[in-house]
């Protein structure tokens, strides 16, 4: 289990994000990450496999928090060849606990591993650099660290939204520890789009109608911050706003807690110092787009290494993405799935279809 942690004061914002302008806006929040374990201790106490949780050091010192799951209803022979682990990476402003609907199902057959991600969840948040490159490149090297430090040798590695972008990153820089990768609603793939010219009349020319100008206002006016600063600034009206602005995180959860559980989670996960998301802001351009998109880079995943691609059928994630990359890789390998009435949070919205999905791939690499 985890060592001790200690409860940490009441945290404010001063030291880590612009404040003079703000000077009158609630200066303090209802967090800690002792309140965060806490909320987090409520969801895992709902596995009935066997897990173990602990914190894995990296070699600069920080600290990855990490499950790893194994069916305790099974005992495997000496005979048995043991089977590829899958490690589960979460998205934006995520952590370990949104998986509680898919870590025992998919335990069953072989190890489950999931981790909060460097500067989300439970994890260290250390400072990212500004740089698009170099922020991706601190991600994806805690991961490789991460791993070495577990002794994984290869694993079935899935992502979901950010994670999937990650995945994608961390099997491009190291192919040979990757059997089967699994993209969940990747988010960075396309480019961010561009006007189009109409030949020789030099008129640009959108595809779709242009954003209204209260929509780029605000989006200017968060571009100044870190993404979920809005949260933080709200002080002790945050966990509310939790509530009143991602009410679907309680109901596709209302059949395990009746109670505010999974949406306190969230405003703990996403009420600390910021970290994460300030490595993501780096990575991002306005309104969300990669500056670095995965579909230039897609090419460079060996021939031979397995892609399946998950998206929700109601998800704001365009799945026409995965059917680029079945291009760009000329169909081989790769395969392009759409689970039906799933939104962004496929392995949520339709928990049984996904869970099947990922354990048939699953079944198929070992």
């Amino acid at each position: 289990m985890d060592p001790a942690t200690t409860t940490a004061p009441m945290q404010s914002d001063c030291e880590t994000e612009p404040s003079s302008i703000w000077s009158w806006w609630p200066s303090w929040r209802p967090t800690s990450m002792s309140l965060l374990k806490t909320a987090e201790s409520k969801i895992l106490a709902c596995i009935q496999n066997d897990v173990w949780s602990r914190f894995v050091t990296l070699p600069n010192r920080d600290r990855i928090w990490t499950l790893s799951l194994t069916n305790k209803g099974v005992r495997k022979t000496a005979e048995q060849a043991p089977k590829t682990p899958l490690v589960m990476v979460h998205g934006f402003g995520g952590g370990v606990g949104l998986w509680i609907r898919n870590i025992d199902a998919l335990s069953r057959s072989r190890p489950v591993y999931a981790f909060d991600l460097l500067g989300f969840g439970r994890s260290s948040r250390p400072s990212f650099p500004s740089d698009a490159t170099q922020a991706e490149k601190q991600f994806v090297d805690s991961i490789e660290q991460w791993r070495e430090y577990l002794g994984l040798e290869n694993m079935i590695l899935l992502g979901h939204s950010l994670g999937g972008y990650l995945a994608t990153s961390y099997a491009i820089q190291y192919p040979t520890r990757v059997s089967h990768l699994i993209l969940v609603d990747p988010w960075g793939f396309p480019e961010r789009p561009q006007p189009q010219t109409q030949e020789g009349q030099g008129l640009e020319v959108n595809k779709r109608p242009p954003l209204p100008r209260w929509v780029k206002a605000i989006a200017a006016v968060v571009s100044l911050f870190n993404p979920l600063a809005v949260i933080r600034a709200a002080g002790p009206w945050g966990p509310g706003l939790v509530n009143r602005f991602r009410p679907d995180f309680k109901r596709k959860f209302e059949d395990l807690f009746e109670d505010d559980t999974m949406t306190q989670y969230i405003y703990h996960c996403n009420a600390q110092t910021p970290s994460g998301e300030v490595g993501f802001r780096a990575m991002s351009e306005s309104l969300g787009w990669a500056k670095n998109p995965m579909l230039d880079r897609v090419h460079q995943l060996p021939p031979s290494m397995p892609l399946t691609m998950l998206y929700g059928a109601r998800s704001w994630v365009d799945s026409s993405s995965g059917d680029r990359v079945v291009q760009i890789r000329n169909q081989v390998h790769t395969k392009v799935l759409l689970i039906d009435d799933a939104s962004h949070h496929v392995y949520a919205d339709q928990p049984e279809e996904f869970n099947k999905v990922v354990e048939d791939i699953c079944n198929s690499v070992n």
